[in-house]
């Protein structure tokens, strides 16, 4: 998943970053809500928003975004613990609340729940055609045999995972699963959009020409 992470703590910031991406998470990490906006438009996965920030409110940027029409999943990563500011959290467009300190795996996890909800999944099993794929234990199958994906194949299914049965534009998947590497080939995604066919099954996967890419919906 590619993440966008609003902490001004120095330390945390650094720390977290690192872990989500030993776990395989591409994390953009900004300190203030003036870096964030500009990146707002940009397609993340899933926003992880701290509340008091030095320039403003997490949780302001969150209820803008929302009356704006932007639905990107938030979590918001704060120290208020109080019943009250648990709610104002939620109610303001918030889709999770995880009070500090905290354990990152726990925030892992619950990255997991988002990744199935975005999938259309209760659990974390998903079949298409002979594939299954385990978006829990990020794995895939084919026929019941373990398929090895690099970490890039893996990000690149989950994306179009998360926005099944909807066309997902080339530029959009470029920076979900490339990022902004000047040296990489301009011919990169297709290169992985090809291995994953190749790997799992050439009609997971449509092309649709001059707008991008889809996937079939669960069976």
């Amino acid at each position: 998943m590619r993440l966008l992470l609003l902490e001004d703590d120095d330390v945390l910031g650094d720390g977290l970053s690192d872990f989500l991406r030993a776990e395989g998470h591409r994390v953009d990490w900004m300190t203030t809500l003036a870096a964030a906006r500009l990146l707002e438009r940009d397609p993340f996965d899933v926003l992880l928003v701290d509340w008091q920030l030095p320039d403003g409110s997490g949780i302001e940027w969150v209820r803008s975004m929302r009356r704006r029409g932007i639905a990107t999943p938030v979590v918001v990563l704060t120290a208020r613990d109080l019943l009250s500011d648990r709610i104002e959290g939620l109610d303001s467009g918030a889709d999770d609340y995880l009070v500090k300190p905290f354990e990152p795996e726990e925030l892992v996890a619950r990255l997991r729940v988002i990744a199935r909800r975005r999938a259309g999944s209760g659990g974390s099993l998903l079949a298409l055609g002979a594939v299954e794929i385990d978006l829990s234990a990020r794995l895939a199958m084919l026929a019941g045999q373990r398929v090895d994906l690099t970490a890039r194949e893996w990000t690149l299914l989950e994306a179009l995972l998360q926005r099944r049965g909807r066309i997902v534009p080339k530029r959009e998947l470029e920076q979900i699963v490339l990022g902004g590497d000047a040296e990489i080939a301009s011919n990169a995604l297709e290169v992985h959009v090809s291995s994953l066919r190749r790997k799992l099954a050439r009609e997971l996967i449509e092309t649709q020409r001059g707008l991008g890419y889809r996937i079939g919906p669960a069976t």
